[in-house]
């Protein structure tokens, strides 16, 4: 749902429904910057809920979460935080018991995903898939995907150095820009 529910009845009347059809977790269903509404929702329903998911300051936003009960399972990405900062919350989550589930996909986080116990981290989220969207298709400065699913389902760790990118330098050259560029401004 996204942060999609204003008040504790909502929350909790669609946890209950997601609970009689044996989710797997609830992720983030209200806004995020009410910490106490996820003790609450926590204690209420049996269904796990995954929060937070997107709110600021990484690890330790996330260390509070777990400490005051605010979800059964925590989120992180590379975006919140960098790579060493979801390793940080993902190694927290594992001292406390917990999953740390990688919120969305991309080289960083498939990265500290591998680096992580399956016990804390699962699942790789490789993205919303949309009718003519290729998400096998490389970026146009990327000579491969790194994360493509295999037959089974599965995305397997790059083999190459670094982070596996293989960069498409053509394409980074015939886009550069000159430094200390400026863009027109147009006035209305």
């Amino acid at each position: 749902p996204w942060g999609t529910y204003m008040t504790m009845e909502e929350a909790i009347q669609v946890g209950r429904e997601l609970e009689k059809l044996n989710f797997y977790w609830y992720e983030h269903p209200m806004p995020e910057y009410r910490t106490e509404s996820y003790v609450r929702l926590s204690r209420e329903l049996q269904i796990p809920i995954l929060s937070p998911e997107i709110i600021a300051g990484g690890v330790f936003s996330r260390a509070e979460w777990i400490l005051r009960g605010a979800g059964d399972m925590s989120r992180i990405d590379v975006v919140r935080g960098g790579i060493t900062g979801a390793r940080k919350t993902a190694i927290v989550a594992e001292a406390y018991g917990l999953r740390c589930e990688m919120h969305m996909a991309g080289w960083g986080n498939l990265q500290v995903i591998g680096a992580t116990s399956e016990d804390t981290s699962e699942y790789y989220e490789k993205g919303l898939l949309a009718p003519g969207v290729d998400y096998d298709a490389p970026h146009p400065y990327l000579k491969n995907t790194v994360d493509k699913i295999d037959s089974e389902g599965y995305v397997h760790m790059p083999k190459g150095p670094g982070m596996g990118y293989e960069i498409e330098w053509d394409y980074i050259d015939d886009n550069l820009i000159e430094p200390n560029a400026t863009t027109k401004k147009t006035h209305w």
